[in-house]
């Protein structure tokens, strides 16, 4: 390229929008180019340290000629009002979870993207990591057979932190910017069973507290109940203090087990030996090293989100997770809280 892609990011609330800088910064064909962000220290800090300006108004970024793509990393309930901004200046959008904390929010969104005809793609790293994309294949190709019953685990331990609950991080407790920890994180383990088993039919859940009181849940429980038959259970806890195994997929004709994939696993010193990904088919008498390596930390993982949406704008592709992505892991843990909430089965799609 002559020229490079211009980025500006709409807040660094989030935390995610610094490894994501921090990756972008290394790429020859991207410039980082302004920051907009409603805490100006936060803002004129995060600028300085990647060269970009900082301005407190929205539309200095969104107005940048040299801009052609943003990041949404403020709170998660003003994802649509950024969204719907960034796409009516034509500019391609990269959006971290959740997409919104309602479905009419994500509705808005997909109507304000389409209609501007840009970009949209969400931030859901589970679909960049080599493990899992090895997982989705064995299962596309059939080594496992008709699938019966599907584990994820994603855990964070953000809750026994002080320095979350106190810092500058602390308005993910807050039910108005964040709903809950389950709907900011379990949303990862939604899209990852969206994306290799399709839209489920029904849900049961609980959530709730069980060891904290600082936010509105810390622990969570999920069964989702396909077409096929298949069950998933996706656990999501924000006080794990440390795990291993990630996932598993059991099948009629084979196996397949994930360790090491989520914060908690990979924050603390492996075993051993590790092994990421094995498989084991019916009628064999061990199982199978897929030596897929371990990433030295869970940041290694998030930064590989920015990489696939520049080359889903650079090469006019479509985003591996798009905006109707988005909606269906939102409806998938909005479904599961209602579930927990009222003590019953709740089937999709969600009824307002």
């Amino acid at each position: 390229m002559t020229t490079k892609l211009g980025v500006a990011v709409l807040s660094f609330a989030h935390g995610h929008a610094a490894i994501y800088c921090d990756r972008l910064a290394t790429y020859d064909d991207v410039r980082l180019t302004a920051c907009w962000d409603n805490d100006a220290p936060r803002g004129a800090a995060m600028a300085a340290r990647y060269g970009m300006r900082y301005s407190p108004h929205l539309e200095d970024a969104l107005d940048d000629p040299n801009v052609q793509a943003v990041i949404v990393a403020c709170e998660t309930h003003r994802h649509a009002e950024m969204t719907v901004a960034a796409a009516a200046a034509g500019k391609h959008i990269l959006c971290q979870k959740p997409m919104a904390l309602t479905l009419a929010d994500c509705d808005r969104m997909i109507a304000a993207v389409e209609s501007a005809g840009v970009k949209f793609m969400m931030a859901f790293q589970m679909r960049h990591d080599p493990s899992n994309q090895k997982i989705k294949q064995l299962i596309e190709e059939g080594a496992v057979g008709r699938i019966s019953l599907v584990r994820r685990r994603h855990c964070i331990p953000v809750l026994l932190n002080e320095a979350f609950i106190h810092g500058p991080t602390r308005w993910h407790l807050d039910p108005e910017k964040n709903l809950g920890m389950f709907m900011d994180d379990a949303v990862h383990a939604a899209d990852f069973l969206h994306w290799i088993l399709g839209y489920p039919m029904s849900v049961m859940a609980e959530i709730g507290n069980t060891v904290t009181d600082v936010a509105p849940d810390d622990t969570g429980v999920a069964i989702y109940r396909y077409a096929s038959g298949a069950m998933a259970v996706l656990v999501n806890s924000s006080v794990a203090l440390a795990g291993e195994n990630t996932c598993e997929v059991y099948g009629d004709q084979g196996v397949i087990i994930q360790n090491h994939d989520d914060l908690v696993s990979t924050n603390v010193a492996l075993p051993p030996h590790p092994i990421a990904l094995k498989l084991y088919r019916r009628g064999e008498t061990s199982w199978q090293d897929l030596n897929i390596p371990i990433p030295a930390s869970h940041a290694e993982r998030i930064a590989a989100v920015p990489r696939a949406f520049m080359d889903c704008i650079l090469q006019d592709r479509e985003p591996p997770a798009t905006a109707r992505d988005g909606r269906v892991a939102v409806e998938m843990v909005l479904a599961a809280y209602r579930s927990a909430q009222e003590g019953r089965r709740v089937r999709f799609p969600l009824q307002a």
